[in-house]
């Protein structure tokens, strides 16, 4: 599958953009195709420092350690990392220190492996357990709106948010006969 360009998938760039205008300097990752776009327009900036991970909870401690030294960060990560992080999602919570993630969502539209359908499934009813407000983009019209809403939300209340990003917005990944 041939990566697209970002000129063709604007709403990646809103996001890029909202995380630039609202201070955001570090942007924590575990790869992901559906985030492949935002990593790379990330990665490309001067003002970002990008941390790829080797498993989610490790973004909930990192982006609370760059808060307590005066930065703000945001977590990218896909719907199954949301049951990785559930212990972790307590840390912001206790400490009053404010969360971003942006998810990209599985389980949903068109999807084609069955183990990604009850993590996928599940998500919003987790994040609703771990006190993380979720915002939800469905259409690239709602992305800008909602990702600018949900760190206005996380930031000023000092509180968790969450942006899903639906699988119908990033396009179901299709399987390939080898």
């Amino acid at each position: 599958m041939r990566p697209v360009p970002a000129s063709e998938l604007p709403w990646q760039r809103e996001i890029f953009d909202v995380l630039r205008e609202q201070g955001f300097s570090l942007v924590a990752h575990v790869p992901d195709a559906g985030h492949a776009t935002l990593i790379e327009l990330c990665e490309a900036s001067e003002a970002l420092d990008v941390v790829g991970l080797t498993t989610e909870e490790e973004g909930v401690g990192l982006l609370c350690g760059a808060w307590a030294g005066g930065r703000k960060g945001v977590l990218l990560m896909q719907s199954s990392g949301v049951g990785n992080c559930v212990n972790a999602l307590a840390l912001p919570i206790i400490c009053r220190i404010p969360f971003l993630a942006i998810v990209a969502m599985r389980g949903e539209w068109g999807e084609f492996i069955p183990w990604q359908v009850p993590m996928g499934q599940g998500t919003p009813k987790v994040l609703e357990a771990m006190d993380v407000s979720s915002f939800r983009a469905d259409d690239e019209a709602d992305v800008g709106t909602a990702i600018h809403a949900a760190a206005q939300f996380a930031f000023n209340t000092r509180r968790s948010a969450a942006l899903l990003l639906s699988q119908k917005l990033i396009g179901a990944k299709q399987f390939e006969e080898a």
